[in-house]
This record gives C-alpha cells, sequence and structure tokens, in this order.
C-alpha cells in the first residue's frame, strides 16, 4: 500500500513538471509575440521647437501638431510637417525631441536622435561630423529691420552702414553680418525669438537671417520689414549657405536613401507651398 502511494506521488510529481515545462513555453511563446507587436519603426527627429517657421511648441495638437517627447506640449511648423511626410513614408511613428541648437549636432551623433529637420545649413564644417540629406529647403539670406529705421531705406547691404546688428548664436547668418560696411557687430543671440526681441526693443537695429525667419517675424510683428536685395546688391552667399538639409548619423545611408527618395521628388516651389502655410499656421501669427 505505501509503495503504490509513492508511485503515485511520482506520477503527480512528474505530471507536475511537464505542466510547468508547457506554461512556460506558453509563456514564452506569448512573449515572442509581444514584442513583434511593438517592432515598428520610430523615426526620433530632433528640433529646438523654439524657431517658428520652422518649428516651434504648442499647448494642443491642433493642426496636425506631434507631441514633444517627455513634455505636455506640441510641437509643428515646417520641419514638423516635413518629418511627418517623411516617416509616413518610411512606415514609422514619428517623435519629436525639443533640442538646443547647440545640442542638435552632438544628439545625432550620440544616437539620441535619427535626426535633426531643424532649419540646418549644408555646410563643410558640420560635414565633419554628422551627414546630410538632399535639400530640404533653400533660403537666401536676406536683412529684417523695423519699417520706420534709417536701415529700411537700404537698396543695398552697402547702404545698411554703420548698423548695429546680430543673429543667432552658431549659423551663418551671423557671419554674414561681417559684410556690412561698418558695421557694429553685437554678441550672437541663443533663439530667434530672443534676436527679434533685441530688435523690437531697439537693443540693435538690424537682423541678418533667412528669409523665411524673416517673413515669419514681419507676418507677426507688423512694425518690422523684410529687405530682400535684388541680384548683386544682396548678401554674397555660397551653395553651402542657402540649401538647408537633414542632418543624420555618419553613415547611415539606408536613412539618407530612405529621405532622398522622397526629397528628390519634391520641388523649389513644393518647399515654398509648405513653408507658406507654417508661417501662416506660427502661432505669433494668429
Amino acid at each position: 500500500m505505501e509503495r503504490r502511494v509513492r508511485r503515485m506521488n511520482l506520477k503527480k510529481l512528474v505530471t507536475a513538471a511537464v505542466c510547468t515545462m508547457l506554461m512556460a513555453a506558453v509563456a514564452f511563446t506569448a512573449g515572442c509575440g509581444g514584442e513583434k507587436k511593438s517592432d515598428k519603426k520610430v523615426l526620433k527627429v530632433g528640433m529646438e521647437c523654439a524657431y517658428a517657421p520652422y518649428n516651434w511648441s504648442q499647448t494642443k495638437a491642433d493642426g496636425g501638431a506631434v507631441k514633444i517627447a517627455g513634455s505636455n506640449e506640441y510641437a509643428y511648423g515646417y520641419d514638423v510637417m516635413m518629418a511627418k511626410k517623411l516617416a509616413d513614408s518610411m512606415g514609422a511613428d514619428l517623435e519629436i525631441h525639443k533640442i538646443e541648437w547647440d545640442g542638435l549636432a552632438p544628439a545625432v551623433v550620440s544616437g539620441k536622435i535619427d535626426a535633426a529637420i531643424a532649419g540646418m545649413s549644408i555646410t563643410s564644417k558640420r560635414k565633419e561630423t554628422v551627414d546630410f540629406t538632399k535639400p530640404y529647403y533653400y533660403a537666401t539670406v536676406v536683412a529684417l529691420v523695423k519699417k520706420d529705421s534709417e536701415q529700411a531705406k537700404a537698396q543695398s547691404v552697402a547702404d545698411l552702414k554703420g548698423s548695429v546688428a546680430t543673429s543667432q548664436l552658431n549659423t551663418i547668418w551671423y557671419d554674414q553680418i561681417d559684410q556690412v560696411p561698418d558695421v557694429k557687430k553685437l554678441p550672437a543671440i541663443d533663439t530667434v525669438p530672443g534676436m527679434i526681441v533685441a530688435l523690437t526693443s531697439g537693443k540693435c537695429n538690424l537682423i541678418v537671417t533667412d528669409i523665411p525667419t524673416a517673413k515669419a517675424a514681419a507676418f507677426a510683428n507688423p512694425e518690422l520689414t523684410v529687405l530682400n536685395f535684388e541680384e548683386g546688391k544682396g548678401f554674397k552667399t555660397s551653395r553651402e549657405d542657402v540649401e538647408i538639409g537633414i542632418a543624420v548619423k555618419k553613415g547611415n545611408t539606408e536613412l539618407v536613401k530612405a529621405m532622398d527618395a522622397v526629397l528628390e521628388k519634391m520641388t523649389a516651389a513644393d518647399f515654398d507651398k509648405m513653408m507658406d502655410e507654417a508661417i501662416k499656421k506660427q502661432p505669433l501669427a494668429q
């Protein structure tokens, strides 16, 4: 009798062990299935979210804005419109990261973000640390001044002689200031809103920037005007000064090709149309 009980106990133990193994196998299989469900690609894009009309932040998801990672705010603007277009073409979810201008390239290099779509000129210096796509915008360099100032009468860069000028930190615009004769060049400013305040408050009487930024500022501030001089009388720029590209990590040819496949189908007119839409939608314009 005692032997039969022992045999029955042994049978129960074996059965229990088999059941445990089967349950573990099922759990492992379920886990694998769960991982596959979360395999959708995510395109992580960095921008300042404070550089209208290229990009800005807002409190609601109005107009197709995208939530900023780790924030209760949303990002929108030309760069977000373009990022959404690119992410959709790749079948990826778009994730926007708010990063200060000086931190964008390092974030790309470190892999924190996949790309910086932030109105960045394709310069030789930047190419030393990151790769670029084809241009996603062409930005002429212009002057932004107050309508009631002496500078507003200028017909050329030479006519801006003696101006007090500034622009944004680490941009090609700040270097262009040197073309103004006898200019008093103030230290560069971290953000676009900051440099607009410098102009409207009278700290300076000239801002050198690109045409989208200038048009957006004038659209939002009626007391400002854009000086886009005739050919030969404006700021002298190189091709790399006006070609705006998307920065990606060096060697990431797959991402560059995927984005270029979309950009090469678009024309300068397509870019301008999208930019005009962004200018009209910027928060300060409402």
